[in-house]
């Protein structure tokens, strides 16, 4: 294949990859963006493939490779759970971070293979490109880990904090910022290999302090590192498509983690340095001998039944129990009996972004009722009932209260001014991020013990009768 032909065809494959950023940011167009993202990809593995000037032995070793990841690719997406997706999506920016710092570790010892010198004689430009994605590389990898690990429940959700550890990550990315002018003044391996060390240890504490409450940010952060280590090893390797497709994976990641922080009154550049102030905030409160009202769900259906409007508000809970089917069966026989449903989706709502939006349109919940916080949160107290499935912390008040809350200044649901408020949850326990809900023991609050998808399917049973 000729190198103008190439060229060309990467040129393609960068707008499908726009296009597919495009499709994705709403839910009735994420079909197609999912489409020209996976057009874009084999576009340009093919392209990268038809680049190999012969049919040798490391040309079969990378089809080997392509058909075993690929394998394992459609193996666990088939299996995977939609609860399971975020930690999924730790796990794979792990293997982006970690494919750039081997790209580097490669390109280091074999610059002649990568046209970007020899042994001892690396051009300077091509050793700041690879200091540059070997330490996002080495950031990302251990990050994502860390992430997945909570997550998974592998280790805690809440901050791990320790005396000094601002001063300790600031004295560590100083001194990754000298090896590199290290090894861009000596390329000595030293240098090289302290970069990756200091790299894979700052991954590790600066999301370790970060709590469950802040995670979907995580996740988004995460995705922009990965980019933008792909971004800095696509200089290495001279490729135009990885620097693109890394450069926009990396933007959009921003800007994503951007918004999302400032949906929570979160600070952005707090969040990226390891949640600064979060040793400060209460871990959260206990329910004590507090009372509440228990309700069942022939109360509730009676209750949604008699309504003009109901409210709905998904949360993690609800994907755990995978009960947005039962959901939108219920929400379909109230609108039969003439009651307005809609849904309120939080930013944060889930463990990433977009999590209830997925859940919903895979119940296919038409559009037109899923609402963002912004659109909706005015209408709770003009609302009969607000129907709270397995959300906690998002409906939270003390956000808008408790000072001392980790929580707190995050804007939340109004789920407290609603008439009437039903809370499905399994017990009384508290959130991921580990305080206590208010909402719990207000005397207009039923809460529905159980199991999401028992109650949603209990409730339909009631309202058919």
């Amino acid at each position: 294949m000729s190198v103008n032909l190439a060229a060309l065809l990467y040129l393609v494959a960068s707008v499908c990859f726009i296009l597919a950023l495009k499709g994705l940011s709403h839910p009735e167009t994420s079909r197609r963006g999912n489409f020209f993202g996976m057009a874009g990809m084999a576009i340009a593995v093919g392209t990268t493939l038809a680049l190999a000037p012969t049919f040798d032995t490391n040309l079969l070793i990378v089809l080997a490779g392509i058909v075993v990841g690929g394998s394992i690719g459609t193996f666990i997406a088939i299996r995977v759970q939609m609860t399971a997706l975020p930690q999924l999506v730790a796990a794979f920016h792990s293997l982006v971070g970690l494919a750039a710092v081997f790209v580097a570790v490669a390109a280091f010892y074999n610059p002649s293979a990568y046209g970007i010198g020899v042994p001892g004689e690396i051009r300077l430009n091509s050793l700041i490109e690879m200091s540059v994605g070997v330490a996002i590389g080495a950031v990302t990898f251990t990050g994502s880990i860390i992430a997945f690990a909570k997550l998974q429940g592998i280790m805690s959700g809440k901050p791990i904090v320790y005396p000094l550890q601002h001063w300790i990550n600031l004295a560590l990315g100083i001194t990754a910022v000298m090896m590199v002018v290290w090894l861009c003044s000596s390329e000595s391996s030293i240098a090289f290999w302290l970069i990756v060390l200091i790299a894979l240890a700052l991954g590790i504490l600066m999301i370790i302090p970060i709590g469950g409450a802040d995670m979907p940010v995580v996740i988004s952060m995460l995705n922009s590192y990965s980019g933008w280590a792909a971004a800095g090893i696509g200089f290495t390797l001279e490729n135009n498509l990885l620097i693109i497709a890394g450069s926009l994976v990396g933007s959009s990641g921003a800007i994503l983690s951007y918004i999302m922080c400032k949906g929570m009154n979160r600070s952005f550049f707090s969040v990226i340095l390891g949640g600064f102030g979060g040793e400060t905030a209460a871990a959260g409160g206990d329910a004590g001998d507090k009372t509440y009202n228990q309700g069942s769900a022939e109360d509730a259906a009676f209750l949604m039944r008699n309504s003009e409007k109901v409210i709905i508000v998904p949360g993690y809970g609800m994907a755990v129990a995978q009960a947005q089917h039962a959901l939108r069966e219920m929400a379909e026989l109230l609108k039969e009996d003439g009651v307005e449903v809609v849904y309120a989706i939080h930013p944060v709502a889930g463990r990433m972004p977009g999590h209830m939006n997925v859940l919903l349109a895979e119940a296919n919940v038409p559009y037109d009722e899923v609402f963002e916080m912004d659109e909706i949160n005015r209408d709770f107290a003009s609302t009969d009932v607000a129907f709270v499935i397995g959300a906690n912390d998002v409906t939270n008040p003390v956000a808008k209260t408790d000072k001392t809350s980790s929580i707190y200044g995050m804007p939340v649901l109004n789920v407290d001014e609603a008439q009437n408020i039903l809370f499905v949850k399994r017990s009384m326990g508290s959130g991921y991020a580990g305080i206590d809900n208010p909402l719990f023991y207000m005397d207009k609050t039923r809460m529905l013990l159980s199991d999401a998808k028992k109650m949603c399917e209990d409730i339909v049973k009631a309202l058919e009768q």
